[in-house]
């Protein structure tokens, strides 16, 4: 009978530990999400920005993120066109421009038949700026991000903040249910801004950051971080391929900014140095006091956009000593960022991603000088020349609308007025461009409607085609040829150096490692909400990354 009851009492006292160990393993389960989620996104940054600097980084920035977390080595965008709106919206709502609908950064509408802008919205107001050109929400975006599932599931008490020096780099991230996004009016202002669609005045920690000055204290010389003989990694700081500053003749360090800022339309100087970048992390630091970030056990999400990167790769190019420069400052602002997060949100207690919009090509003009091929496409000529051709094939004028984006938009009202086939008219025109030099490859939209593409640049473009809002014929230019000045470079390909881009994992829920397994962009998303255990963006199309997470 001893024994009987014994057996009892040990089986009674297994039982309540095991199910004392399984309420505790559902809580740790429950517990795993961070308070923080932080996205960067570092504009214009090719994959080996990473690594041909990286000897030359410190070891709190990016190499923190690369020897503590997780390092996706072979990620790529996989749409046409790697531009700053469509690659942030892809970034956050895990799916492509077929479906969110950024489509480029500007692009023509046919309903109202004018150019517009991604983020741009006539029923907000500038809220900090007097300036009319600052009416901006993400309106046009027409899916959830992943900080917009996070709001829903957390009944909106996580916070979502966006920030960045431009407008679209703070407010696509941030989704449509944000708390607020803020980007820099630049100018005679120098300072930070958002629109009516969030708010009616700037939060006090806004306007007290802006009543610091901070801006000014950035109007002074950009010269080298480090010995200019030591950036080895770069090409020679005079050249024939950049474009540089007004009111300095050559394009070399030392910039000072005191002297040109005048002259470069006031404190958009800022945003074309590494300054802007540090404005930006001053600002994302400020944030995470003046909104309360990662202060409980309620997911927030941080959307941080470094925009000046993308600035300085347009007007100085890939190889630049300006561009090196850049990025050995931008790991510092990094290093200041991740010590503030760890002092204010706690070690092990945030969630990292980092990654970029699109990469950019070598200056053509410079490859040519080596040999490889590359080139410039005539636009203007491009539209005569096809204007003309569709006028004499047709026997009418003004068949076409607009050519912008690589893509020609018809008259589509004037085509059914005179009963012509727009079919046919797509046809002829994918047949006489598919013959001008520089076009590589062209596709009309019944194509891109009716086809079915799996791999290769036609399912690239496919990827970035949207029914409503495309145009009727897509062309493609040859490998290194751009529409663009000789001097400085661009983006906008569907080849590696335009989606080759960093995707960086580091923090809490975060493996440390490393693959060369092909991820895509549009595989963020949807990895950032199996970490938080939330709904999926409604139009994501991407994969969860499962090997990144513990």
């Amino acid at each position: 009978m001893r024994l009987l009851l014994t057996l009892l009492v040990f089986v009674l006292f297994s039982d309540c530990t095991a199910q004392s160990n399984s309420i505790q393993l559902k809580k740790e389960i429950l517990n795993t999400q961070p308070k923080l989620v932080v996205g960067i996104v570092v504009d214009q940054m090719r994959y080996d920005y990473l690594t041909r600097f990286y000897t030359k980084y410190g070891e709190g920035g990016f190499k923190r993120m690369v020897n503590e977390g997780f390092n996706c080595k072979n990620n790529h965008y996989n749409y046409i066109p790697t531009y700053t709106g469509p690659g942030h919206a892809s970034i956050y709502t895990g799916t492509t421009p077929k479906m969110h609908g950024i489509i480029g950064n500007n692009w023509y509408d046919k309903s109202l038949g004018e150019m517009i802008y991604c983020a741009e919205d006539k029923t907000v107001m500038a809220v900090g700026s007097n300036s009319g050109k600052e009416r901006m929400s993400p309106h046009r975006m027409k899916t959830t991000t992943f900080a917009d599932e996070n709001r829903l599931f957390t009944q909106m008490r996580g916070k979502t903040i966006g920030i960045s020096i431009k407008d679209r780099g703070a407010i696509l991230p941030a989704g449509h249910s944000a708390n607020g996004a803020y980007w820099f009016r630049g100018k005679n202002e120098g300072r930070f801004i958002t629109s009516t669609y969030y708010m009616k005045s700037l939060p006090k920690w806004v306007q007290d950051f802006n009543k610091s000055d901070a801006a000014q204290s950035y109007i002074k010389v950009w010269n080298t971080l480090y010995d200019v003989s030591t950036y080895t990694e770069s090409g020679n700081d005079l050249n024939d391929f950049e474009n540089g500053f007004k009111g300095k003749e050559t394009a070399t360090f030392p910039y000072d900014f005191t002297k040109l800022k005048d002259k470069n339309e006031g404190f958009d100087i800022i945003k074309a140095s590494p300054y802007g970048n540090s404005i930006v992390t001053d600002f994302a630091i400020a944030a995470l006091d003046g909104e309360n970030l990662g202060k409980d056990n309620i997911t927030d999400v941080l959307a941080v956009s470094f925009s000046s990167t993308d600035y300085i790769g347009h007007n100085f190019g890939v190889n630049s000593k300006e561009i090196q420069d850049t990025y050995l400052r931008l790991d510092k602002d990094l290093e200041r960022l991740f010590k503030a997060l760890d002092a204010k949100v706690g070690v092990g207690e945030y969630t990292v991603f980092l990654t970029s919009d699109h990469g950019a090509v070598e200056v053509p003009s410079y490859l040519k000088s080596k040999k490889i091929p590359a080139g410039y496409f005539d636009s203007k000529g491009f539209e005569e020349k096809l204007k003309a051709f569709v006028a004499k094939r047709f026997a009418a004028s003004d068949l076409i609308k607009n050519i912008s984006n690589n893509q020609v938009f018809l008259n589509r009202k004037k085509i059914a007025l005179l009963n012509l086939s727009l079919n046919e008219i797509q046809e002829a025109i994918v047949n006489t461009v598919i013959n001008y030099k520089d076009i590589d490859k062209a596709y009309t939209a019944k194509t891109m409607r009716t086809s079915q593409f799996t791999d290769g640049i036609e399912k690239l473009l496919q990827n970035g085609f949207n029914q409503k809002r495309s145009g009727d014929v897509i062309f493609v230019l040859d490998p290194a040829v751009i529409s663009y000045s000789p001097k400085g470079s661009t983006h906008g390909s569907g080849l590696n150096y335009d989606t080759h881009v960093p995707l960086l994992f580091y923090g809490k829920g975060i493996k440390q490692g490393h693959t060369v397994v092909k991820t895509e962009i549009i595989d963020v998303a949807p990895t950032l909400s199996a970490l938080l255990g939330i709904n999926f963006p409604n139009g994501s199309t991407g994969k969860v990354l499962e090997f990144v997470m513990k």
